[in-house]
């Protein structure tokens, strides 16, 4: 019998997680092999992307070393040689966390709660990718460590605040990628890099061990190339932290995919324009529903009258910026290593702020809850655009409006999973997202599965050979 001849290096960077389990077990490439191709297209490509601001090559290959003993013995984790991003505001021990800070060198002294469940299951750590400062922000145009460019399109927004992380899957330099959501901050760069995302429930995956942008809003997510590598990343990573005073102790297991096909409620926006979504993305959003006749069911226009999308959002805003500043109390008094105007005039404001308007601020959240709860008695998911428009040039105007369709299930506490839906006219992608009632993330997954493999508008990965 032949033996099958060596998978090309590009072929590597593109393939999803799954595959390249499959190509791991069955002795196609090894973890050493692995390592080696992602490291030399992150020296190669890295420098023009700054996708990552923290590698250490000698760690990558130790890990990959590790991984290929550990399968020539036998005894292997569920994601063993696999290579993972970490975004910048989660701890591995013995490195620095600068959460897209300046002047944060002390190392970690732990790992946070996700990179322990990664090194337990096997994964390979590549590296810390790029953010807004203090994640907050959606355009990783970063003072400190340079902007990340969308591998798209150079000179764009990758998005953010996890934009290093969706630059770095997209460029085919990591397989997939762990960063944090807070009012969208794993969607918004899903959609303007043509991934797949996961924002799962809240308290699903501890955040222990990553730096806070606001408690109640906070929420590890997932960054892939297929939905199917969300859903094995997803059975790694979640489970109950007694450690985590937000993580979620679940009664039942996730709900199950249960839907019937034709017989899903979905909820629509009887107006996008009317909340801001550009002519392009809506055009290419009612492109997808005429292509899914059938997977979405029984259509059903859903009001959300009562519910301001810019307002809520700035709310949420409202909520990170006044937990930061303690948070952040530190990095804003060192004078040596100043943050930048932007990221101290945002707290700032914070600080302007009454204990009543944070009191104002803080019962949206139960409004959201209260929303959610008539929303999915009436329908199954909402289905919407993941952002109201695409990337845009580093260095210009930032919309305002980035986060006003990723936040609702921010605010909520519901998964919401976002999957490319096609291309705008200047070739950037854009998202469609899946938002649905807390719990039902298995069910949302399945979902995105099938409409993402009705559309096949995912681009053609690496965006940088």
């Amino acid at each position: 019998m032949n033996a099958l001849p060596p998978i090309a290096d590009l072929d590597l960077r593109r393939a999803t997680v799954c595959q390249l389990l499959h190509w791991l077990a069955s002795d196609r490439v090894q973890p050493r092999v692995l390592a080696d191709v992602y490291q030399e297209a992150i020296e190669r490509i890295n420098p023009q992307l700054n996708a990552y601001v923290g590698l250490s090559p000698g760690l990558l290959q130790e890990q990959a070393r590790t991984a290929g003993h550990r399968r020539r013995d036998g005894v292997i984790g569920r994601l063993d040689g696999i290579p993972i991003a970490l975004k910048d505001n989660f701890d591995i021990a013995g490195w620095p966390t600068r959460a897209g800070l300046p002047g944060r060198e002390q190392p970690a002294e732990h790992d946070a709660h996700v990179v322990a469940r990664l090194r337990a299951a096997g994964a390979v750590l590549v590296g810390k990718t790029n953010m807004d400062e203090g994640a907050l922000g959606a355009a990783t145009d970063n003072p400190h460590y340079g902007p990340t460019h969308n591998p798209w399109k150079h000179g764009y927004s990758a998005g953010g605040s996890s934009g290093g992380a969706a630059a770095a899957v997209a460029a085919g330099l990591a397989a997939a990628a762990v960063g944090s959501d807070s009012l969208g901050s794993i969607r918004i760069p899903a959609s303007y890099c043509g991934l797949f995302a996961l924002k799962p429930t809240h308290g699903e995956i501890s955040a222990r061990g990553m730096v806070p942008a606001a408690r109640r809003l906070d929420a590890v997510g997932l960054l892939a190339r297929s939905v199917a590598d969300l859903t094995v990343l997803l059975q790694v990573l979640a489970g109950y932290d007694a450690d985590d005073a937000r993580s979620r102790r679940r009664r039942v297991a996730l709900a199950p995919p249960d839907w019937e096909p034709g017989k899903l409620r979905c909820g629509l926006l009887p107006d996008l324009a009317a909340v801001g979504v550009q002519p392009g993305v809506a055009a290419l959003f009612e492109d997808a529903l005429a292509r899914l006749p059938r997977e979405l069911g029984e259509r059903r226009t859903v009001d959300f009258d009562d519910w301001p999308f810019a307002r809520t959002r700035r709310a949420g805003l409202l909520l990170m910026e006044a937990e930061m500043l303690g948070t952040f109390a530190d990095d804003l008094a060192d004078t040596a290593h100043p943050v930048s105007g932007r990221f101290r005039g945002m707290l700032d404001y914070a600080a302007r702020k009454s204990a009543a308007d944070y009191a104002m601020a803080d019962r949206v959240l139960d409004a959201a809850t209260l929303k959610m709860r008539r929303l999915f008695a009436q329908v199954d998911v909402l289905v919407l655009p993941t952002t109201p428009q695409g990337a845009f040039p580093l260095g210009g105007p930032v919309p305002d409006s980035q986060a006003d369709l990723t936040s609702f299930a921010s605010l909520a506490g519901c998964p919401a999973v976002s999957i490319p839906m096609g291309r705008l006219p200047d070739g950037l992608p854009v998202g469609l997202q899946f938002v649905g009632a807390r719990g039902s993330d298995l069910r949302l997954l399945e979902l995105a599965a099938v409409c993402a493999a009705t559309l096949d508008a995912e681009p053609a990965y690496p965006a940088l050979a």
